[in-house]
C-alpha cells in the first residue's frame, strides 16, 4: 500500500481530531511549563509547513517544519497514530520534511523532544536520521524535561 504525504491545511476533522490527541499526549508526559507543542494557530503562522501521511483514506500521522530563520528549521508536531505506530510512518515524515529543509538550503534542523524514557523511541527515531544532542537552541530555555537535537545538512 502506498503511503501518501501531503501538504494540511489544518481543516480537517481527522488532523484536527490527531493534534489534540498529540496536544493531550504531551500534556500526560510533559510538566505544563515544559510542554512546548503548538497549538493549531502556531502550526498555522507563516513560518510552519505542516504535512499528514495518509493511506486508503485513513490519517496515519503528521509533522511540521518551521523556519527559525532563513538557514535553520525545527521540526514539529511529530505524531503518529497510536493504531499506526511501528508501521515507518514517523521515518517516512522525517525523510518527508529532510528533504524540505534540504530543498529550502537550511543548513542545520533542530528539534526539542522529551528527555523521559517514553520519549525514548522518538530521540532515537532522531538518532538514526544522524541528528545529535546539542543544547537549548532559538528561545528554548534549559529544561530537564527537554532533550535538543540537531542535524548539521548538506545540499543533495
Amino acid at each position: 500500500m502506498t503511503v501518501t504525504i501531503r501538504e494540511d491545511d489544518l481543516s480537517g476533522p481527522e488532523i484536527v481530531a490527531l493534534l489534540q490527541t498529540h496536544q493531550d499526549d504531551q500534556e500526560l508526559r510533559s510538566p505544563s511549563n515544559s510542554n512546548h507543542t503548538l497549538d493549531l494557530d502556531g502550526l498555522r503562522g507563516a513560518n510552519v509547513t505542516l504535512w499528514s501521511a495518509w493511506q486508503e483514506g485513513a490519517l496515519l500521522g503528521c509533522g511540521a517544519l518551521k523556519e527559525l530563520d532563513p538557514g535553520h528549521g525545527e521540526i514539529k508536531s511529530m505524531h503518529t497514530a497510536a493504531e499506526h505506530r511501528g508501521k515507518g510512518v514517523a521515518a517516512r515524515l522525517v525523510e518527508h520534511i529532510l528533504a524540505e529543509a534540504r530543498r529550502r538550503g537550511y543548513g542545520r534542523l533542530s528539534l526539542e523532544t522529551g528527555s523521559a524514557e517514553s520519549f525514548a523511541p522518538a530521540r532515537a527515531l532522531y538518532a538514526r536520521f544522524g541528528f545529535r544532542d546539542c543544547p537549548p537552541f532559538a528561545d528554548y530555555p534549559e529544561d530537564p524535561y527537554s532533550a535538543f537535537m540537531t542535524l548539521e545538512l548538506t545540499p543533495r
